[in-house]
């Protein structure tokens, strides 16, 4: 078993890595190793592999096997191969060019047809080895009084007619997947396709394994439901009572416009068949371009969108999960330097009780309003289609350098650079430094602008529900979760038996301050690397020079307080206006820097590469992550980042797959909403045994990744 892993790993692991082999390099497995099956008698089946120049099968990983248990096998007869020494199962026998297997055994007379399970297992002289590779082959038998063969090509790829409308025929043997299920589709208006699927005669499709979707430049056009006319109740061995359609059926697809604008669309289908009291295919897949007319009516309607049934279980559950997530996120690194503000203004206050209230009211009124507003805004822009997700103000450089300069100058006037004061200065400090109300209510308002993408891992299900819907509902999603992060607050402030814990105000509150200061500036620091990969070295440039600039406005402004010089309040204007100039400068950086993902252990996410993986039958983890995700940062140094998850990797023959949504990025909020989920981190697994995908919880730990990779196999 382990020889036989070792040589999965090799393919994709070690065989890239030393000779640079490309995919596109390498033959589909079905065109270099080319299967048919031949029957010479009742009781004898050929079975002959043409194998392409380059390429080599094992023979101890080839057999033959029944399906059905009609055909009681005997061994399967092959010819001596060419020895030779192999790495991975040592001393083997290998075949190119043909090879014909022979297969014996005993049949019932009553038997007209037979089915077999074929596997084998091959390598390219470049150095990869394909997965081991089983294919179903069902054979008609000659009647028991006759003699003959049929032979049946299970490789070829004939050419149909698509629109000639022409009802196929077939006899037992099994079609080709293009003849046994046409499919095409035109445009009969700007706002709706017709889609046609013509079963050839003894096969029928499946209703509800029918998936469609468009691809489109800025994804301008927007899927409807599919509308199938009446389909016909058939009891499957597969999948039990089902949907079918036996014969020819069109289905109308409705279209989804942003604008009116003429454009070609790539239109996606994947749908599942069987031949009756036959095989069923594999997913089948096609794709076909077509060209939209201009004209076409514009909006995506509330019923084109995905909805939630609302009970009102469902939204007391939501609730909970929104107070609960809200005051676990009082402890979590991106707040709680904003939070340790908050409770030295409450420590200064502690002797008048009517005072500390009206802060800790003021305060979860900024916090309150602000989950309400982030929440509108991120509701009303996924309903105008973009592609946005929970905590995408930290997808906007703008927002993460203004922050960084936020953060900065509360850290100075902690460490005791510059004091608020009257006046122009005190402007942006004053919000969240001023003793009054004001302070307190910004400061509320700015533990939401940082703490929001923190909360995506702690209620990614309550925020689905928020944003599935309705608005009304959503707000009190929200009000929710700044209830639960402003609760410690308001429990202080109104309950004597919380506030009796502060401790007395003393000399010692101007050394906390102080310390203060320290979270401040690796909070900057911080937000100054999630800038770093947003914009590269030039916005790293821009930011700290913003902040040199900030940094002598504020201490030039502090010492002008004292002097009667009126010039130098010049320089300190001159001095805001060049830190406004950096902050511009980033927002013009057009484009955001090439940041490639892809390493030895892990490659860069795509739906593409997903589909090509899953279409090959390989186990992929995905992880969704962001460099402005402290979650995220934090399961990659306790799980991704350790030797045991790259040994881990390797012994389950895992691909594992990394998006980046640092920046606004459509395909990974596509990949989001598939999941129900509002942000990142999201960690899923692809399998066999899962195809649909697996999703982890969001925070992880080594134990919970190593069961779920080991249990999908």
């Amino acid at each position: 078993m382990l020889r036989y892993l070792l040589l999965l790993l090799s393919t994709l692991l070690f065989a890239p890595a030393t000779l640079a082999v490309d995919e596109k390099d390498l033959l589909p497995i079905d065109q270099a190793f080319v299967l048919s099956a031949k029957v010479v008698a009742r009781d004898k089946i050929e079975f002959t592999w043409k194998i392409a120049p380059g390429y080599y099968l094992y023979k101890h990983r080839m057999g033959v096997s029944s399906v059905d248990g009609k055909f009681k096998t005997n061994a399967l007869q092959l010819p001596e191969g060419a020895h030779k020494k192999d790495q991975f199962f040592g001393d083997v026998q290998t075949y190119r060019s043909t090879v014909v297997g022979i297969q014996t055994g005993t049949v019932a007379d009553d038997v007209s047809s037979v089915s077999f399970l074929v596997k084998y297992q091959g390598c390219a002289d470049l150095g990869v080895c394909y997965p081991p590779h089983k294919k179903t082959i069902t054979l008609p038998l000659p009647v028991a009084t006759q003699t003959g063969s049929n032979t049946l090509n299970l490789n070829a790829n004939k050419k149909s007619d698509l629109f000639g409308g022409t009802k196929i025929t077939t006899d037992s043997m099994p079609l080709p997947a293009e003849q046994a299920f046409q499919f095409e589709a035109i445009v009969n208006t700007a706002n709706e396709l017709l889609l046609r699927f013509t079963p050839a005669a003894g096969y029928y499709l499946y209703r509800d394994k029918t998936k469609i979707n468009i691809v489109s430049d800025n994804n301008a056009v927007v899927a409807g439901e599919l509308q199938w006319p009446p389909a016909q109740s058939h009891k499957d061995e597969y999948f039990g009572d089902v949907a079918v359609f036996f014969d020819l059926v069109e289905a109308k697809f409705p279209l989804h416009l942003k604008d009116s604008k003429a454009r070609d669309i790539i239109l996606k289908a994947s749908f599942i068949g069987c031949q009756e009291n036959g095989i069923c295919y594999a997913p089948m897949k096609r794709e076909i371009t077509l060209s939209l007319p201009a004209g076409g009516k514009t909006g995506v309607p509330v019923s084109a969108k995905p909805q939630t049934t609302f009970t009102f279980i469902a939204w007391l559950q939501a609730l909970l999960l929104a107070l609960g997530g809200g005051l676990i996120l009082n402890l979590m690194p991106c707040v709680l330097p904003v939070l340790s503000l908050k409770a030295l203004s409450l420590v200064e206050g502690a002797d008048n009780k009517r005072n500390a209230r009206k802060k800790a009211l003021w305060y979860s009124a900024g916090v309150m309003i602000s989950f309400a507003v982030v929440g509108a805004i991120v509701i009303a822009l996924r309903h105008a289609g973009l592609a946005l997700g929970w905590g995408f103000q930290l997808q906007q450089p703008v927002v993460v350098a203004v922050l960084a300069l936020v953060m900065l100058a509360v850290g100075l006037s902690l460490s005791g650079v510059y004091q608020i004061g009257a006046g122009f200065a005190g402007v942006g400090q004053k919000l969240t430094e001023s003793s009054g109300y004001k302070g307190d209510f910004f400061t509320g308002v700015l533990a939401v602008v940082v703490a929001s993408p923190c909360t995506a891992p702690l209620m990614g299900g309550a925020l689905a529900f928020a944003f599935a819907t309705s608005p009304l509902i959503a707000m009190s999603v929200f009000l929710a979760l700044g209830l639960g992060l402003a609760l410690p607050f308001l429990l202080i402030a109104f309950v004597p038996a919380f506030a009796k814990l502060l401790p007395k105000p003393g000399a010692w509150m101007e050394t906390l301050k102080q310390v203060l200061a320290f979270p401040m500036y690796l909070t900057a620091a911080w937000l100054i690397s999630v800038l770093a990969a947003q914009r590269g070295s030039t916005g790293v440039l821009l930011i700290l020079a913003g902040s040199i600039a900030l940094a002598f406005a504020l201490w030039l402004w502090e010492r002008s307080r004292y002097s009667e010089k009126k010039f130098s309040r010049v320089f300190v204007l001159l001095a805001l206006l060049a830190t406004a100039y950096t902050v511009f400068a980033i927002y013009k950086i057009k484009d955001a820097p090439i940041k490639s993902v892809t390493s030895e252990s892990h490659v860069a996410y795509s739906a593409k590469a997903l589909a090509s993986l899953q279409k090959d039958n390989r186990q992929v983890l995905v992880n969704m992550t962001a460099d402005w995700c402290i979650s995220c940062k934090t399961n990659e140094a306790t799980v991704f980042l350790r030797p045991a998850f790259k040994k881990l990797l390797e012994e389950t023959n895992t691909v594992y797959m990394v998006g980046d949504y640092t920046n606004v990025d459509p395909a990974i909020t596509k990949f989001l909403e598939l999941h129900n989920a509002v942000g990142v981190p999201l960690y899923v697994v692809y399998s066999a045994k899962n195809p649909e995908g697996k999703t982890l919880p969001a925070i992880l730990t080594p134990g919970m990744v190593d069961e779920a990779l080991r249990d999908a196999k």
